[in-house]
């Protein structure tokens, strides 16, 4: 077929299933180390003729015309072209980047490693003058990157720009989305203000117990990583437990994860492998990777729980829908639901109490630590939106030059010191960051009305799985916010999490 050959509908879909099955299998060869160069663009160009303008014409002229499901489905084929477009002009820049990224070198008290095993070790270094130093030097080598991101990231804008006819890129999240970022942006504003003082509290208590009483005032965010892992309890939540646990508490919800040949798990230690759990949905429901990196901790047991909930998601996606609305959504929102709400398990005092021995009291101190945990990550997105409201605010004059207030406001939010030379790293693309954000007030209202129909043991129940099960096999098909009104909750109702971010 000729490249400017335009497809239908049907043709279309199931071209971009084999597109998108083998840029998912080269990320993911990349992102655990398998791969040292990543390819990217060499598959882009093998599918060339998948994004064109007049592809994208074809797609929007039976959109149109639609009505309903398919209406949704056409848009969502469309976008999918656009981006593709613009992807396949960014795809020897990104292989260039990441490529970049994984040939950065880290040397730390005479030792050379790679910058993303630095990223890593810093979650398991135990002196914090050690994790200062290493923390410094990983900042640093990354900031060397920054012109690179930039460059990419304002080509990325422009195209974005011309293909879609739209130069303001707030109002094309928001349409793309369906909500409005900055109704978003004040109700988790309310939300982190009403929480602030309980929040305080345990930052005092959790800081001094896992940085020690002679940490700095502010430390830095070289001490993220060893505080998510709440290292003083990494004895009680050791690496080699970490897989056998979670898979006894998917279990409890009736999905045996070892039984799911569909779901693929990738627990090795490599060299360059990503720190960053994360689940790559390669084929829905049929080939699902779960990607883990265990380093001692309860840290390991949260990724293995978030993660799990994406992959059941994907994994349980009625095989009957349309590859579209098995693949394709409009934003991330509703996966992340997912992931929440099984990474939530590892709050409840009970489950503690359960897999690890733990006293009634030890169970409610560590269950304690996970809420701290989720308060802090909430602040620190909340003010990660308000930075990025900001930066695409004012980029078609600033064109991304100024880390503007990222770091006053992350700092700010967390009691965490954040380098503003992270400004560019630090941020995910499509507002990701709203993403999460929705996926926490949406999580919030599952549990609250889990706990409503199932009771307070809905974490190891068979009929929150069944519920569950019900919502996976939608595929992408809902939006957060249609979630929401099944629940029985307005879309920006946070007093659920509200509840659960003062609950310790």
């Amino acid at each position: 077929m000729s490249t400017t050959a335009v497809r239908t509908p049907a043709e279309y879909e199931a071209r971009l299933r084999d597109y998108s099955y083998e840029r998912s299998e080269e990320g993911r060869a990349v992102r655990v180390g398998e791969k040292e160069v990543s390819e990217q663009a060499a598959i882009v160009a093998r599918y060339a003729d998948l994004f064109t303008p007049p592809q994208i014409e074809a797609l929007r002229e039976a959109e149109d015309a639609a009505e309903g499901d398919e209406h949704e489905r056409l848009y969502r084929l469309r976008k999918t072209c656009e981006g593709g477009l613009i992807s396949a002009q960014l795809a020897e820049r990104g292989d260039a980047l990441e490529n970049a990224i994984i040939a950065t070198r880290v040397t730390f008290r005479g030792t050379e490693m790679p910058l993303r095993a630095a990223q890593a070790r810093l979650a398991v270094l135990d002196a914090y003058a050690d994790r200062e130093e290493l923390g410094d030097l990983e900042r640093t080598a990354s900031a060397r990157l920054n012109p690179d991101r930039l460059e990419f990231l304002t080509i990325a804008e422009d195209l974005e720009s011309d293909v879609t006819g739209d130069a303001d890129p707030i109002a094309r999240t928001e349409e793309e989305k369906g909500i409005s970022l900055r109704d978003l942006e004040r109700a988790l504003i309310a939300a982190s203000e009403v929480t602030t003082e309980p929040f305080l509290r345990l930052r005092e208590r959790w800081f001094d117990r896992i940085l020690g009483p002679d940490r700095d005032d502010q430390p830095t965010s070289g001490h993220v990583a060893y505080v998510r892992r709440l290292s003083p309890l990494a004895s009680t939540y050791s690496k080699e437990r970490a897989v056998p646990v979670c898979l006894e508490t998917t279990l409890a919800l009736g999905f045996d994860l070892t039984a799911i040949p569909n779901i693929r798990l990738d627990l090795e230690d490599r060299p360059q492998k990503n720190p960053r759990a994360c689940v790559i949905a390669s084929d829905p429901p049929e080939v699902v990777h779960l990607i883990t990196l265990a380093q001692g901790g309860l840290a390991d047991y949260q990724a293995f729980m978030h993660e799990a909930g994406h992959a059941l998601h994907y994994a349980g996606v009625d095989p009957r829908l349309p590859y579209t609305f098995r693949a394709i959504s409009r934003d991330h929102a509703l996966t992340e639901i997912y992931s929440y709400i099984c990474e939530a398990i590892t709050r409840e005092p009970g489950w503690h109490a359960l897999h690890f021995g733990l006293s009634d009291e030890l169970a409610a101190e560590n269950a304690q630590a996970t809420v701290f945990l989720e308060a802090l990550l909430y602040r620190r997105y909340t003010a990660k939106l308000r930075y990025e409201l900001g930066f695409w605010s004012n980029f078609a004059t600033e064109r991304g030059s100024s880390s503007r207030d990222y770091s006053p406001l992350l700092t700010e939010a967390t009691g965490v010191r954040y380098d503003p030379r992270n400004y560019l790293s630090d941020m995910d693309g499509g507002f990701y960051s709203a993403d999460y954000l929705r996926a926490w007030i949406r999580s919030a209202q599952l549990r609250d009305y889990l706990r409503q129909e199932v009771g307070e043991d809905w974490w190891r129940s068979t009929q929150t799985g069944d519920i569950l099960r019900e919502l996976f096999a939608e595929g992408t098909k809902p939006s957060s916010e249609e979630i929401a009104g099944r629940l029985g909750y307005d879309p920006l109702d946070t007093s659920p999490l509200v509840a659960d971010l003062s609950a310790a």
